[in-house]
């Protein structure tokens, strides 16, 4: 018989497990990582045009530029059309462990929604899984993450940070929201790894088995 377990502990980690893997997500296949030096852009002009200085960004594998053509804002879209065109071998790396931690905390997301119904997977507790699948996750983001600003000195990079620009060292550029946000649900995954922990300790307290030897299919527990 299928019990639903609902407390307050197991709510936020299933709440925050879905949050981070969306975070991660987002941060992935957005341009905004890398803001490059203010340049102006003279060849813009007409009504509804800004043609004053603007900062074109820089992704993992996408970009987005200012397109100087009459009526046309700013246009983003990937500059690699292949993975062999990313602008790093670093970058490449790194975007190997940043997919694979956060296909990891996709799959344990969509875990976390069964596990209202289900508390075990072949007699193993589904919390204690899923928080050693997101610590592993977490660590593969870490990986990610610290390559990626050794990719810093690719002619890429160079053409929208300056000549100055070299690994670790974005010269006239700075760091975008995207490259936050995958700090913060790295951090994130850490915390829903501890969290997991905790749910397992609420969902399988005594309070709860004594609902349930009482018959009770739906058991929700501050």
């Amino acid at each position: 018989m299928c019990h639903v377990i609902v407390t307050c502990r197991s709510m936020l980690w299933t709440l925050l497990s879905i949050l981070v893997a969306f975070a991660e997500v987002i941060a992935f296949m957005s341009p905004d990582w890398l803001l490059g030096f203010p340049r102006s852009d003279s060849s813009v002009s007409g009504a509804g045009v800004d043609s004053g200085e603007y900062r074109p960004s820089l992704g993992l594998y996408s970009r987005c530029l200012r397109v100087g053509t009459r009526g046309v804002g700013v246009s983003c879209g990937p500059y690699a059309g292949t993975f062999g065109e990313v602008a790093s071998g670093f970058w490449k790396a790194a975007m190997l462990f940043l997919a694979a931690g956060t296909l990891v905390l996709g799959c344990v997301a969509c875990i976390s929604i069964f596990s209202l119904c289900f508390q075990s997977i072949l007699k193993k507790s589904i919390f204690n899984i899923c928080g050693l699948l997101q610590a592993i996750a977490g660590l593969l983001l870490m990986v990610g993450l610290m390559l990626y600003p050794a990719g810093w000195g690719s002619e890429k990079v160079i053409s929208y940070c300056g000549p100055e620009a070299s690994p670790f060292r974005p010269a006239l550029c700075s760091l975008g929201w995207a490259f936050y946000a995958a700090i913060g649900g790295t951090l994130a995954a850490f915390l829903c790894a501890v969290l997991s922990a905790q749910a397992e300790i609420a969902t399988s307290s005594d309070k709860v088995q004594e609902e349930i030897e009482e018959g009770k299919s739906l058991i929700c527990l501050l």
